[in-house]
């Protein structure tokens, strides 16, 4: 009978030991395409946050201003510059934008802030400002009104957690609060109409200006309140000016919103005497994947002449791409010790077994079975195992995946602050299906065919007389 005939029959005449054996090996793909997708997941969405919410994924800057972002490294803008990158079949539109450092204050307290301003309308294509504008504020005038009521502890645990955050929805106000069902439907109503604030979207030739929640919140204003900014301007002269608050803005990056102010493009360039310059010309592209995205800075660097310089989103978020590299160095410790953990376990199970088939192996190895034949039976067995294993895992763990992709997990109460605080959203998400799913089943498989080593070495120094007694 061929050799993998017989181990698929051997499999199947002891169930309970081949279910062990392939359970082990479930047991680890299952965690290992788990543990890894979410990580993944969770570093994709931030990028993404970071991506579309500031830098965009290609950016034209003048030769200089990466290194050096004065004002001065500007370049002026014109129809020419945008036909051109029009002209690209993976460019969909573009964004211009004039950004500078200023120190933002406002009564006795200041801030260093990056002024950025936008073209009201277009902006929308890329970070869409508009749609992230507040509605509601839990303000200490919220608070106290709320506090002479008779609303459960927990529920006033969390709005004093969360005291003076901004919301840009309610679904986000009921997962912060902890609020069942029950208590969304009774009491969210009333904590949205005591929190509600009205908020306006800038327009062009319109002074005014949009400030992140976390700015807001550290500088105590509110809309219709003064934000002072003071900075260099364009050829060393003075940058300052009064706006406005026209609203407060809710940012998935929480880092951002501590510190970013909106202003009209045409009004910022006033502020910096600057009129006709941009920093950058933000560029929102049909094909997001880094393929489509190297492709489509080799081919406007050769359209654009040498005094602009093309930025990919990795460039022009070093520093997170370095802690998320950092960050995902821990990660694949924390993956190397599963891997281990697994090792151990699916060698137990194989050690178990060899030890259990010991007489077996004497019996047919004395009846002349070869002992090179028992050990290929043996390495299809396991073989087959380790199939099985990894597909009850992959089909296992893919509906988790799934899910988890279309419907994140967001925390609330005070695993939320923390991770806030720490500057990151509050989110638990998984990576789409990718190559990742081919690298955890091929670890896993190879672990398995290292730990038959162990039993095919049994086979081969087998002693039959001894084994038949054992």
């Amino acid at each position: 009978m061929k050799n993998y005939k017989l181990a698929w029959r051997n499999l199947w005449r002891n169930r309970r030991r081949t279910m062990i054996t392939a359970g082990s090996i479930f047991l680890a793909v299952f965690f290992a395409l788990l543990m890894r997708s979410v990580q993944l997941g969770t570093y994709g969405h931030l990028f993404g946050n970071i991506i579309e919410s500031y830098s965009g994924y290609i950016q034209i800057q003048s030769e200089d201003f990466f290194e050096d972002q004065v004002v001065d490294n500007s370049f002026a803008g014109s129809p020419e510059l945008e036909r051109l990158l029009l002209e690209d079949e993976n460019v969909k539109g573009i964004i211009p934008r004039f950004e500078s450092f200023a120190l933002a204050s406002s009564g006795s307290s200041t801030r260093g802030v990056l002024v950025m301003g936008i073209d009201p309308e277009r902006e929308s294509a890329l970070s869409n400002v508009e749609a992230k504008l507040v509605k509601y504020i839990l303000s200490d005038k919220v608070l106290g009104e709320l506090e002479n009521e008779n609303l459960p502890e927990n529920i006033m645990k969390n709005i004093r957690l969360f005291r003076a955050k901004a919301y840009s929805s309610e679904s986000r106000i009921e997962l912060d609060l902890g609020l069942n069902d029950k208590e969304a439907e009774e009491i969210l109503p009333h904590i949205t109409r005591l929190a509600s604030v009205q908020s306006s979207y800038l327009k062009t030739g319109k002074p005014g200006a949009l400030v992140g929640g976390a700015l807001a919140k550290y500088l105590g204003l509110s809309r219709g309140d003064t934000i002072v900014l003071l900075g260099q301007g364009y050829h060393g002269s003075t940058a300052a000016g009064k706006y406005v608050i026209e609203g407060i803005v809710s940012l998935p990056a929480p880092e951002l919103e501590a510190r970013l102010v909106y202003l009209p493009l045409d009004i910022c360039q006033d502020l910096y005497a600057a009129g006709g310059m941009l920093t950058s010309i933000a560029l929102e592209v049909k094909n997001t994947d880094d393929r489509d995205i190297d492709r489509t800075i080799a081919r406007l660097e050769t359209s654009l002449d040498e005094s602009y310089r093309i930025l990919g989103w990795r460039e022009l978020n070093q520093a997170v791409v370095q802690q998320m590299e950092a960050d995902n160095a821990g990660g694949m410790i924390m993956i190397v010790i599963l891997y281990l953990v697994i090792a151990f376990g699916v060698f137990g199970t194989v050690l178990m077994m060899t030890a259990e088939r010991r007489r077996e192996f004497g019996v047919v190895v004395a009846i002349g079975m070869q002992k090179s034949k028992l050990a290929a039976v043996m390495i299809y067995e396991m073989l087959y195992m380790g199939i099985i294993g990894i597909l009850m895992g992959v089909l296992a763990a893919t509906p988790i995946i799934i899910y988890l992709y279309y419907h994140p997990v967001a925390f609330s109460g005070e695993i939320a602050k923390m991770m806030e605080d720490y500057g990151f959203e509050a989110l638990f998400k998984s990576k789409w299906i990718d190559t990742y799913y081919l690298w955890q089943s091929l670890i896993v498989g190879i672990i398995v065919m290292v730990s038959v080593i162990y039993p095919v070495r049994k086979i081969l120094k087998l002693k039959e007389i001894n084994a038949i007694r054992s």
